[in-house]
């Protein structure tokens, strides 16, 4: 050991480096002298040195102390460096003579031993030990003697193979004690290290020999993590650490900083600035572990665009003195610098053979990702010294390996795939169209407000506010530019905001300043949402202005033009999926259209919102009299920094001042500017060829939404294998590629009713002047403190109403306006999904995704004929939004639609001064623009015939408890839920509060007050809500406030027991679930008690859906960090952040909601790739499927024949596969050592997996109910 210590501090150089001389490649060592903090760190090694003294002491000493014997394998010391630390010499053997401390005090050669400390603690140890020894013995006995668990069957899998002999042990000098029976403990590397037995221990086997017992668990333990081969996409999975890619690059928040300040310093063409802060942090040993391999990339990067090749020599000096081995990217900046300066054929071949002999090659170089003309300038330098090269092309990708599609991608038999109602030309057109508007930034429309005549009070608000705009604007703009002045002038190896300040044109920055100042809600809003959105605007507008500016832009409008031939009507080519068709337009064009885009951290993003809320306070100012002349003139703050409580915490407000929010509303303005990409797209989305790649045009979108400060599911899709995410990015441009347009007589009656005070049994917000105020009463009554606390009260309580209101007001302004700005359109919304998979429109504020208004003012822009059966589904989805034949079958909701036909063509006819059937349904907009569509197709002259864009629904019943019964295959359960056919829908909330009905009656008899309390007040309205929610997770206390509000709507309920009823009724709930769904609760348990045990571990929870898609969970423990600024301490607490320890509670309580959120997306993908097979048009809201009427049985078709598929798949035994492979196998040493019972645990509960019944999954197929 002391001679490995020794060579290592005897190596105090840095290593080699490479010098990049004019005509070679020369290998040098460089030297420097020791600095304070070497000296510091030659102190730590003294010490670590002493440390293991101490060690070899106490191993001595417990020998001498009859214990079995204790093996030191191997002890890793951190390595030292520039340190003239010298160890003692080793003795002839090679071992260092440890001194045997005896109870005399005298050292084994006889030398007298100073009395100390440790000797005592060594004596207080081994009693310590002696009890341990005890215990552990009684818990190996009981576990030896306990039943073994059910095996697996035996396959092959990584990690599971036994290892190839033990190690022996080497009996303990100096004898054993027979009187002691110690267990002995070996420390090695190997995890199945084995122990010889002391003398006069028990034999190995018998019950009583603890090392017998722990033998025989390990052995049963590893017969368990033989798991069966994983096949499909789990057989492609890697485990690999949190925050960290294939090469070694962490992504922690400080080094997304760093890597945010790189690429803005090289956008701007200064690497010198660049190179300073990476020098900062390369100089230090503790600051140089923070960096990786991409940091000096990018700098090179950006020295070739400059054409320094002597600087980027420099890098990889650097790089060697970091240990860090040059990458493709590397050799690819030094090649393009190269291409620029037209280095000589030497310099070239050099770099090249230096690059193949790091095991890289020249047609590997060409599969990195190039922005600009970086690919080019590479092949340029190439050719110089190879004319005749060209790159190969790049590889088809690979046939998605999941079982459920193999037939769909094996292209065995010819496929036809349909097509847009549009020109190549036309969508040409539509792609220069959203071009343009994605390139301006932001989209200015007119307000629905709007059609009110402007007043005299109003134009002069008008005009004033633009006086004050233009004043403000003047302002901001000196203002900002001093403060970049004031941040360029300081270090320059010092990380500052000046930029990120420059990245855009000073006036951009003012214009989004503005925009949010004309958006701030009277009440004021929180700093740090602020700060978070104006940071997140510049973040935006930066990364459309760094794509335009690229060569990619040209590229992009190139292929899709090529594109536009698979989706237009008057092109012949159809056989290929949109990913598919564009990958192969790529690869024939020879360039990818990725960008190397960095990702902005939370905490960078508020400390640049920050800084533009403080310029906001300090520079926008107003004259005190503008509203009244009278008053004493002097200039004032129009924004004001305020605390406030929000759930006892203090909280940063900026609020308005009360004459900017009366500015504002007296003008009444008629216009509205949204971000560009809120808007709906006006041509179909790019496709979806990679987790970078995708939906707009310029604005980098995500593939997978993650939550604030989670970067870690974009590391896992980076990871995953491209042929994995094939059906998922299918799927999402199925999704995406389906045009819409306005209901336009529905929209016109919204605007209508929303510019007359609104109404709000039709969910029509109302203005703020319809708020309440308080009473007149308390205002003018006596002032005593029973009046004052009312009327603090009553106060708080307006003011929440009226905060309320305005949310809701302006949501809706923002949904009509938008919908009207379209009214005349064609338009697309482009769709990304969550972390378990769920899909969603990616326009934030209009989508199908809605309430009732927005769902009841889109319809399909292709229009297809009803056919013989659709005038029947229209009229039953009529029944359907109305709720009121929940029960009946299909037959006699066909049967009342007839019935009320009278009803329904006067809705039609007359919504608003007619008999309004149409205002009492569930869904009373969605049953209006259903009412007009079938009085249209009645009035046609051939109802068949009629060409309907009206989307129809089929809804699943309870879905989250239909995955659960299918994985189970509970006969109970799955009738409950209409798996099973049956003539009538089987109503799975009416059958819970009927059971919950029973349990009351029982109660009552026995005389319990609340049981009889209920008597009348137990519904289907009162427990549907907890039913539907508890399989998604809802907690005990979850549930008791869901009924708790809806007995509080009750008329006639006594509220003094609303508190005792909701529990009691929360209670019955759960009993009456776990009757009627036995199956699906054991499963829950299973996935609830995996969860808990995976998190205690330290690790997160990860699986792979039956689709391939990776998925984890982001949920950790609070990470603080303090922001400091001029107005206030602002504390960000991120709770995703993956390089903390995982949050047990949120990771077990979320695992089997998530899990069955991942099926049912998984079944909807399936649903709708197979429809798009078909030439279905198909969209979804979850688990609610939207298409034509002519083609619902054909939906209905396809839905139950994927789930059939889907469930047919051992979906809970590959999820014990592999967690077992992922928290079990990889991790046995660790677990050996330290916490075996609960390893134990771990491996016995995941692989044991819940029993399932005797369900036949075909009875699905003839389900009528199973969607409806």
């Amino acid at each position: 050991m002391w001679r490995v210590l020794r060579l290592r501090a005897a190596l105090l150089g840095r290593g080699p480096v490479w010098l990049w001389g004019p005509g070679r490649w020369t290998v040098v060592r460089n030297y420097s002298s020791a600095s304070a903090k070497e000296e510091a760190r030659r102190r730590g090694a003294c010490g670590r040195a002493e440390l293991l003294e101490l060690l070899e002491a106490r191993v001595k000493q417990l020998q001498a102390d009859n214990v079995s014997e204790v093996t030191v394998d191997r002890v890793n010391v951190a390595p030292l460096r520039k340190s003239s630390f010298r160890c003692p010499a080793p003795s002839p053997a090679g071992k260092e003579p440890a001194a045997r401390v005896r109870e005399g005090g005298v050292s084994s050669s006889g030398t007298p031993s100073q009395p100390s400390r440790w000797f005592e603690k060594l004596k207080k140890e081994k009693w310590i030990k002696h009890k341990r020894q005890l215990k552990l013995e009684q818990k190996f006995s009981a576990a030896a003697s306990a039943p073994s668990p059910p095996f697996l069957e035996p396959g092959k899998a990584a990690g599971a193979k036994e290892s190839q002999g033990r190690a022996k042990a080497v009996p303990p000098k100096g004898g054993t004690n027979p009187k002691v029976a110690s267990k002995s403990k070996t420390f090695r590397e190997s995890p199945r290290a084995a122990v010889a037995p002391a003398q006069g221990s028990p034999k190995p086997g018998s019950p009583a020999s603890p090392c017998a017992a722990q033998s025989s668990e390990c052995s049963r333990l590893e017969e368990l993590l033989k798991i069966g081969k994983l096949e499909g996409p789990l057989a492609l999975w890697e485990p690999r650490l949190r925050l960290e890619d294939k090469e070694g690059n962490k992504y922690g928040s400080i080094q997304l900083i760093i890597m945010s300040y790189l690429e803005s310093c090289l956008f701007l063409r200064q690497p010198e600035r660049a190179q300073q802060c990476l020098l900062f942090y390369h100089r230090s040993q503790a600051r140089r572990k923070l960096l990786g391999i991409k940091m000096y990339a990018m700098l090179m990067h950006g020295w070739a665009k400059k054409g320094s090749l002597k600087q980027i020599g420099r890098l990889f000096f650097m790089l060697e003195e970091a240990g860090l081995k040059p990458n493709l990217s590397c050799y690819a900046a030094a090649l393009e610098c190269m291409g620029h300066t037209r280095a000589p054929a030497t310099v070239i071949q050099r770099c090249v053979q230096q690059l193949e002999e790091d095991g890289f090659s020249l047609d590997e170089l060409f599969e990195d990702v190039y922005e600009e003309d970086e690919r080019e300038m590479v092949l340029k330098a190439v050719r110089i010294i190879k004319p005749n090269f060209h790159p190969l092309p790049q590889p088809c990708s690979e046939i998605c390996t999941s079982p459920l599609l193999r037939d769909f991608y094996s292209k065995e038999e010819p496929v036809s795939y349909p097509k847009l109602d549009f020109s190549v030309r036309e969508l040409r057109e539509r792609f220069r169209q959203q071009l343009e508007m994605e390139a301006s930034n932001t989209v200015t429309i007119s307000s629905v407000e709007s059609a009110k005549p402007p007043t005299e009070q109003a134009s002069k608000a008008r005009e004033l506010l633009t006086a004050l705009r233009s004043e403000w604007r003047k302002s901001l703009l000196q203002t900002l530019r001093e403060s970049k002045i004031h941040m360029a002038n300081r270090r320059s190896w010092q990380m500052s905001l000046y930029p990120y300040l420059c990245l855009l044109e000073d006036e951009e920055y003012v214009d989004i300043m503005l925009q949010i100042l004309s958006s701030l809600p009277p009440q004021g809003e929180s700093l740090l949402v602020l700060a978070k959105e104006l940071g997140a605007k510049i973040h935006s507008r930066y990364a459309i202005l760094k794509k335009s500016r690229s060569h990619l832009l040209k590229k992009i409008q190139k292929i899709y033009d090529e594109y536009a031939q698979l989706l237009a009507k008057d092109a012949q080519l159809d056989s290929y999926l949109p990913r598919e068709y564009w990958e192969k337009l790529e690869a024939s064009s020879g360039s990818s259209q990725l960008s190397k885009d960095c990702t902005w951290p939370q905490l960078l993003l508020v400390q640049l919102g920050v800084h533009m809320v403080e310029l906001l306070v300090q520079v926008i100012k107003v004259q005190s009299n503008i509203l009244n002349p009278s008053l004493e003139a002097k200039l004032i703050p129009v924004l004001y920094h305020v605390y406030s409580f929000r759930n006892s915490r203090q909280i940063g407000f900026i609020k308005p001042h009360p004459i900017l929010t009366q500015i504002l509303s007296n003008a009444a303005e008629t216009t509205l500017t949204f971000d560009s990409f809120v808007m709906p797209m006006l041509c179909p989305p790019v496709p979806w060829t990679s987790p970078h790649f995708g939906a707009y045009i310029l604005l980098p979108t995500k593939l997978m939404r993650c939550v604030e400060g989670a970067i870690q599911h974009q590391l896992l899709l980076e990871e995953c294998p491209r042929s994995n995410l094939h059906s998922v990015l299918d799927a999402l441009n199925q999704l995406g590629n389906c045009p819409w347009k306005i209901n336009q007589p529905v929209l016109d009656i919204i605007i209508t009713i929303f510019n007359a005070k609104g109404s709000e049994k039709l969910d029509v917000p109302p203005p703020l002047s319809e708020a309440p105020k308080p009473s007149v009463a308390l205002r003018m009554g006596p002032s005593t403190p029973w009046s004052k606390s009312s009327l603090k009260r009553e106060l708080t309580q307006c003011r929440k109403k009226t905060a309320e209101m305005y949310s809701l007001r302006t949501d809706a302004l923002y949904k009509l306006s938008i919908a009207n700005h379209l009214r005349d359109k064609v338009f697309w919304f482009p769709h990304n999904m969550d972390f378990r998979g769920r899909t969603y429109p990616c326009p934030p504020y209009f989508n199908h995704l809605g309430s009732d208004i927005t769902r009841a003012i889109l319809l399909f822009a292709e229009g297809k004929p009803l056919g013989a059966r659709g005038l029947d589904w229209l009229k039953i989805h009529l029944i359907n939004l109305t709720g009121l034949k929940k029960k009946n079958s299909l037959r006699e909701r066909l049967a009342y639609a007839n019935e009320i036909m009278e009803e329904i063509l006067d809705s039609a006819d007359n919504p608003l001064t007619g008999r309004k059937w149409w205002m009492d349904t569930d869904e009373p907009w969605q049953a209006l623009a259903c009412c007009m569509e079938i009085a249209k197709a009645l009035r046609s002259p051939d109802p068949t015939a009629y060409i309907s864009h009206f989307p129809i629904h089929q809804d699943g019943s309870c879905n989250g408890l239909q995955h659960y019964a299918a994985l189970g295959r509970d006969v109970i359960g799955a009738t409950s839920v209409n798996l099973m056919p049956c003539d009538s829908p089987q109503d799975v909330y009416s059958g819970v509060a009927q059971q919950v009905e029973e349990f009351r009656k029982r109660d009552a008899q026995e005389g319990m007050k609340v049981a009889q309390v209920l008597d009348g007040f137990i519904s289907r309205k009162v427990v549907k809500q907890t039913v539907m929610t508890v399989v998604y997770g809802v907690t005990r206390y979850g549930g008791r406030l869901q009924i708790e509000k809806r007995l509080k709507e009750i008329n006639g309920f006594p509220q003094e027991y609303v508190w005792e009823a909701s529990h009691y009724l929360v209670q019955q709930v759960f009993n009456s679930l776990k009757e009627m769904f036995s199956g699906t609760r054991e499963i829950q348990i299973w996935l609830t008690e995996s969860a808990r045990l995976i998190a205690k571990s330290g690790n997160t929870m990860e699986w792979v859906t039956p689709l391939g898609l990776p998925i984890v969970q982001p949920y950790h423990q609070a990470k603080s960090t303090v922001l400091n600024s001029t107005m206030q301490t602002l504390s960000l607490n991120v709770r995703f952040d993956a390089s903390q320890k995982p949050d047990i509670v949120k990771q077990k309580n979320a695992f089997p909601p998530n899990f069955i959120h991942s099926l049912d997306s998984t079944h909807m993908m399936l649903t709708a790739l197979h429809c798009h097979r078909r030439g279905l048009t198909f969209v979804s809201v979850h688990d609610c499927y939207w298409t034509h009427a002519l083609t619902v049985d054909v939906m209905n078709q396809v839905c139950r024949e994927q789930f059939v598929e889907l469930h047919s798949q051992p979906i809970l035994q590959d999820l014990s596969r592999f967690m077992l492979q992922k928290y079990c196998t990889a991790s046995l040493a660790e677990w050996r050592d330290k916490k075996f019972l609960e390893y134990k645990r771990l491996v016995e509960l995941l692989s044991k997996v819940p029993e399932t019944g005797d369900f036949d999954l075909q009875k699905v197929k003839e389900s009528t109910y199973f969607f409806s």
